[in-house]
């Protein structure tokens, strides 16, 4: 199915972009100008503050943007040494996400563009990902084919050019974040999971179990069974012997979820004769899956967790709301292009 057919954008002057994002539980402010330079790109973590409750409570998350979000709006715009007078237009992540979390930053990018009367992008979260690809100094052209794997997504995606993508496969269930994360919790390992769960893989051996790896029709994921198998396994362990095999029982979960990952793109590859891959979204950190598709274009480490630099980039191509027709804006939860 297509996804969101974005308008080309208009030139401003000043040509500077504030970028903004809220969508889950990073605060992020950024400046990106029209040719891509990223000269600020601030993130504030929430994930200590979440650690407690081994996951993200969505009304936590959302009174601690409204805290953190205007320091970093400040420091972003410090950090590229420009006030309010020098931005030409401000983009914020409409959706999808956590509703009251994007609506703490929807609301304060209306405000700044109000008062400054300037005009406003609203970004899908998913189209800021794959334009996080665009930005200096190594920017991507496309066409190609964008896998795009998060902590709430897992896709594979057309990008036949800087405002148009096609939605060629998808997850079933779980996102391959997810089940990184509900899997590091099945271990043992402190949140956020992902990171944790790919340190702890690479001590073990990843043949040591071998977990299953979905088929499903098309070019579409399925976690959930790797998930229940990875659960099955654990239970199954004396404690002390639980211990002694987590390094193993990491390793070949990680294995089995890349493997995943990897065979769909190559079917796509082979099935659509992309010339170019490429891989963003906080999975595409994963050491295991640059490793295991070295030809593919990686979004910078930097860039692959939820950031606002990303948001800005994507907002180049998009046609801007002028002042002050985006009041009635209002943030989504769930993906439009389904």
């Amino acid at each position: 199915m297509e996804g969101p057919a974005f308008g080309a954008g208009e030139r401003l002057t000043p040509a500077l972009i504030l970028g903004i994002e809220t969508s889950c539980d990073e605060t992020a402010a950024a400046v990106v100008d029209e040719e891509g330079n990223v000269r600020s790109n601030v993130v504030s973590s929430q994930a200590a503050l979440h650690a407690r409750y081994g996951g993200v409570v969505p009304e936590v998350a959302s009174r601690r943007h409204l805290e953190l979000l205007l320091p970093v709006v400040r420091e972003a715009l410090e950090r590229a040494g420009v006030g309010l007078e020098g931005v030409g237009r401000v983009a914020v992540t409409r959706g999808p996400g956590l509703v009251g979390a994007l609506l703490v930053g929807l609301s304060a990018a209306k405000a700044i563009a109000l008062a400054r009367r300037l005009p406003l992008v609203p970004v899908d979260h998913l189209h800021g990902h794959v334009a996080s690809l665009f930005l200096r100094p190594r920017p991507l052209a496309p066409p190609f084919l964008c896998l795009l794997a998060s902590g709430g997504h897992t896709l594979l995606l057309d990008v036949q050019d800087y405002s148009t993508f096609k939605r060629l496969g998808s997850t079933i269930d779980d996102a391959a974040g997810e089940a990184f994360d509900k899997g590091a919790r099945m271990l043992g390992l402190p949140y956020p999971g992902g990171p944790a769960l790919d340190a702890l893989a690479r001590r073990g051996d990843p043949e040591a179990y071998m977990f299953p790896v979905a088929r499903v029709g098309g070019l579409d994921f399925s976690f959930s069974g790797v998930k229940t198998a990875l659960l099955y396994a654990v239970r199954g362990l004396e404690p002390a012997e639980l211990e002694r095999r987590r390094a193993d029982l990491a390793a070949g979960y990680q294995r089995a979820i890349v493997r995943a990952l990897v065979e769909r793109a190559l079917a796509a590859i082979e099935r659509h004769g992309f010339e170019r891959l490429a891989i963003v979204g906080g999975v595409a950190a994963n050491s295991a899956l640059r490793a295991a598709l070295p030809a593919a274009i990686a979004a910078p480490l930097e860039l692959c967790t939820d950031n606002a630099a990303m948001i800005a980039s994507a907002a180049r191509h998009l046609q801007p709301i002028s002042y002050p027709h985006y009041l009635a804006l209002d943030a989504f939860a769930s993906s439009r292009t389904a």
